[in-house]
C-alpha cells in the first residue's frame, strides 16, 4: 500500500506495531535502565525535539496552521485518486480546508492565498472525480442545508462543484 502527497507515492508498512520494549509487556525501561550508547541517543532526540518546538515557536501561528491545513488537500486528493474516488470522503477535507480558510482569512497572513488556491483546486478535482463516476456534483437538498450552516454558500465542495457546474443550490 502506498500514501499519495504531492511530493510523490510513499510506501505505507501496515505490519502490527512492535511491543513495548519493557520487560514482559512492561513499561518501557527508564533511561537509568539503558545503556551508555542508549542514553546518549535519548538525549540527543531530546534536544532535537526541543530544537525543532524553539524553531516552531518562531514561526507565526498562521504558517503553522497552514501547514497542517494543507494536510486536508493531501488527504482530499488521496482519496480523490481511489478506483472508484471516494468523494464522500474526499468533501470532508475539502471543506474542512474551507472551513480553515474561510474562518481565518486574513489572519493566515501570506499563507492565505495559496490556501485559496489549494481550495479551489481540491474543489476543481472534486467535480471532476464526481462527473468520472456519474454522480451528481451538486449537494442533496439535506447536504446543502447541513454544509451550509457553518460554512457559508459555496464554500464547501459541494456548492464549489455546482457552482463549476453551472447549476443552482437551495442557497441560491
Amino acid at each position: 500500500m502506498s500514501l499519495w502527497t504531492p511530493g510523490g507515492e510513499h510506501p505505507v508498512d501496515r505490519s502490527p506495531p512492535s511491543e513495548p520494549s519493557g520487560p514482559a509487556g512492561g513499561p518501557p525501561p527508564g533511561l537509568d535502565d539503558l545503556s551508555p550508547d542508549e542514553r546518549a541517543a535519548a538525549e540527543e532526540y531530546a534536544r532535537e525535539l526541543d530544537q525543532m518546538r524553539r524553531q516552531l515557536l518562531e514561526l507565526p501561528a498562521g504558517v503553522v496552521v497552514a501547514q497542517h491545513a494543507l494536510q486536508f488537500f493531501d488527504v482530499a486528493g488521496l482519496y480523490l485518486s481511489q478506483s472508484p474516488p471516494r468523494t464522500d470522503d474526499a468533501r470532508v477535507a475539502i471543506d474542512a480546508l474551507a472551513a480553515v480558510v474561510e474562518r481565518l482569512g486574513s489572519r493566515l497572513g501570506e499563507a492565505e492565498a495559496p490556501l485559496r488556491g489549494a481550495v479551489h483546486q481540491a474543489q476543481l478535482a472534486y467535480v471532476e472525480a464526481a462527473r468520472r463516476t456519474g454522480e451528481p456534483a451538486a449537494p442533496s437538498a439535506g447536504d446543502t442545508a447541513e454544509g451550509s450552516a457553518d460554512a457559508g454558500a459555496g464554500d464547501t465542495a459541494e456548492g464549489s462543484a455546482d457552482a463549476a457546474d453551472g447549476g443552482d443550490t437551495a442557497e441560491g
